[in-house]
């Protein structure tokens, strides 16, 4: 049986004998011998992409790409449309519950290359018909030569999508924090036409939990933005005793810096950074939730994003007190006893 291995090519039925060896294949017929979207069988919401680039169906030509960071525009069959339960499902997909694999080929007389598995980045929520979709390819770490050898050619931004005016969405200024109101807790997920086709940044999630520069230049951001607004308010004695307790004491303490309010109380904070978006998922430990459930009357977490640690700039916005209320909390891990 052959094995799963990233950027490795194979055939419509190597694939169905990794994912479905105790079903029938047939050649260029059924499920797995010619749809594009594949369920798994027997694991709920999985499901095999197979995507072949300037493919046509009918008058509808597919103009599908891959950004240099990762980011796939695809779309769905010409037929389907906002409200169909597959097109719904994907929509709904996280990473972490279910796995969507892509199988890749630049043109019809080769095999799928295997390019690893997708999260759920954005959908145009007003064209369908096909409805458009973009997916971050989770680790996205394909060779130059590797690219060559498969026929990929990339892109700065997804094909179909083009740039938006520069002045559509402000950049950042070195060294500065730009602090924002927090979004809604409830969001529809989809943009708009003109939202959809501006420039599609990777949800860099995944890796930024793993960054520690990135997570240390946020706090080190936050510092100095803390110490600044308490100098500027007349308290320059409060600003000299600010605390970077996680440099100190490591993870353990449950926030990063100690500071004060105005009348000397003192507050917990907690800094979440990515360079992702305002709507990037970010990690907490346990007992940094625990710490803020604990602590709430005294505690506040900043969110920086569009962090970039080159420039020390970026934005945040920040949430008091009960964070439960404001943020949607999803359960990854478990710690099992036998």
């Amino acid at each position: 049986m052959p094995e799963l291995v990233l950027y490795e090519e194979y055939s419509r039925e190597d694939v169905h004998r990794i994912f479905a060896p105790d079903t029938q294949f047939t050649p260029q017929a059924g499920t797995w011998g010619l749809q594009g979207v594949v369920p798994i069988p027997d694991r709920i919401g999985d499901n095999v992409f197979f995507v072949t680039f300037g493919q046509k169906q009918g008058e509808h030509t597919f103009d599908e790409g891959i950004t240099d960071e990762g980011v796939l525009s695809w779309q769905s069959q010409p037929r389907q449309s906002l409200d169909d339960p597959r097109v719904l499902q994907w929509i709904s997909h996280d990473e972490f519950l279910s796995n969507i694999y892509l199988f890749l080929r630049t043109s019809g007389n080769r095999k799928y290359a295997y390019l690893g598995r997708l999260k759920y980045l954005d959908h145009d929520r007003e064209l369908e018909r096909p409805v458009y979709f973009q997916w971050q390819i989770l680790d996205w770490s394909i060779s130059r030569e590797r690219q060559a050898e498969l026929g990929i050619q990339l892109h700065s931004v997804a094909r179909e999508h083009p740039v938006l005016p520069q002045n559509s969405e402000p950049g950042n200024v070195p060294g500065e924090i730009i602090e924002v109101d927090p979004p809604a807790k409830a969001k529809v997920r989809g943009q708009t036409t003109l939202q959809f086709r501006g420039r599609k940044r990777p949800d860099y999630s995944l890796k930024d939990a793993a960054d520690r520069r990135l997570g240390y230049a946020g706090e080190i951001a936050v510092l100095a933005k803390e110490k600044q607004h308490l100098a500027s308010i007349g308290r320059k004695d409060l600003a000299e005793k600010v605390v970077h307790v996680s440099e100190i004491e490591g993870d353990g303490a449950g926030y990063d810096i100690r500071s004060f309010d105005a009348d000397g109380e003192i507050r917990y904070i907690e800094v979440k950074t990515t360079r992702g978006n305002i709507s990037t998922p970010f990690f907490m430990a346990v007992n940094e939730v625990k710490f803020a459930e604990l602590h709430q009357k005294q505690y506040t977490l900043f969110r920086l994003f569009d962090f970039e640690i080159g420039t020390k700039s970026g934005r945040v916005f920040r949430i008091e007190g009960n964070i439960k209320e404001a943020l949607q909390f999803e359960a990854i891990n478990y710690r099992v006893r036998a």
